[in-house]
């Protein structure tokens, strides 16, 4: 069970972490319209459909201008995926240090919901186009993800009766990171929920999964 005190803590929390939070501050305006052409193209289109010149007319440059910033369109989703993916790591990390350890759960389940929601054209490429990636590229996206569940599992942990090695574990963890991840599937602005319901909502169904406040710590 939250009570309304819980959840606004964990809403305040989170919102402080996602105002510092910004995976495209380093790039200069050119290269981030690109960026933002590439993830519209990406999201509507899949990365295989889409071309340069999709991405070109998309960002107002031509087809040589966008080499200047990126080596060719698999490098583009390359900066794209590993940005995207540090950043959702870099939200986990943050709430996962609060304390105490629910606290710290209730935070972490709402802001990485949030995030997905209101990065949700960002959210779509990185989690749906992961299939587009190989090799050394696949790997490195793939160490981060390691690190972004680990990290959930051991907020997780904190607050379940589940041991370390418990099966129970690892099936919470992967449902609450499974919980966040969908949500750029079916979220849409100015749909039904707003990112802050989508948010409270996450919350609340990840609480009655690990049972939360349901035994002693």
């Amino acid at each position: 069970m939250i009570t309304n005190q819980d959840q606004e803590a964990a809403v305040d929390a989170a919102m402080k972490i996602l105002v510092a939070e910004d995976p495209w501050r380093d790039l200069p305006p050119t290269a981030r319209l690109v960026v933002e052409s590439a993830l519209l193209s990406f999201a509507d289109r899949g990365f295989h459909a889409t071309t340069l010149k999709h991405i070109a007319a998309g960002s107002g440059l031509s087809t040589a201008a966008l080499y200047v910033h990126f080596s060719s369109k698999d490098d583009l989703l390359y900066d794209i995926s590993r940005r995207g993916h540090e950043s959702a790591l870099s939200i986990v990390e943050k709430a996962a240090a609060l304390e105490p350890a629910d606290h710290a759960f209730r935070t972490l389940v709402y802001v990485f919901g949030r995030w997905h929601a209101e990065r949700h054209t960002v959210a779509r490429v990185v989690q749906y186009q992961l299939n587009a990636l190989t090799g050394v590229q696949a790997e490195k996206i793939g160490g981060i993800r390691k690190r972004t569940e680990q990290a959930v599992r051991r907020a997780v942990a904190a607050v379940s009766a589940a041991g370390d090695d418990d099966i129970d574990l690892r099936g919470l963890s992967a449902a609450v990171i499974s919980l966040g991840i969908d949500v750029a599937r079916w979220y849409e602005p100015g749909g039904r929920y707003t990112p802050d319901e989508v948010g409270r909502l996450q919350c609340r169904l990840a609480a009655r999964l690990v049972q939360l406040g349901s035994h002693p710590r």
